[in-house]
């Protein structure tokens, strides 16, 4: 399988409960988590702010395995279709352009669209179960 994730679902799977099941996922290779540049570099930046109270060395595990087990993409698309957050519309365009099975999203905006051009955009529950399923 693979996928997009929103930052709010990176965070949260840092923060803990069920999410985390998510980033063992990726750890493990369930799943390949797709990014482009800025997707990554915003992950990185939210991650260091000091309100999450991330440990350093959890942050620099997380940059290796981004570097060693993502899959970068270069959009070559650039998608307007989310009006109401346009920052969201990285996380499509990484979407397109790595021919991905779902776009995991914790965001309104996002999960509002529903699908897009073929892409499910579904919640980290929906996406935990597909996970099981497949497994």
């Amino acid at each position: 399988m693979r996928a997009v994730l929103d930052t709010n679902i990176i965070v949260s799977a840092y923060l803990g409960g069920a999410l985390e099941n998510v980033l063992k996922a990726f750890k493990t290779g369930i799943f390949t988590l797709v990014v482009s540049e800025s997707i990554a570099d915003e992950y990185l930046k939210v991650l260091r702010r000091p309100k999450l109270r991330i440990k350093p060395d959890e942050f620099d595990d997380f940059a290796s395995l981004l570097l060693v087990k993502a899959e970068f993409v270069t959009p070559n698309e650039v998608v307007t279709a989310v009006k109401a957050d346009p920052s969201d519309n990285k996380f499509l365009e990484a979407a397109l352009e790595g021919e991905v099975d779902c776009l995991v999203n914790g965001d309104n905006h996002l999960l509002a669209v529903k699908h897009f051009r073929g892409i499910p955009i579904i919640t980290a529950r929906e996406f935990i179960k597909q996970m099981q399923g497949n497994s």
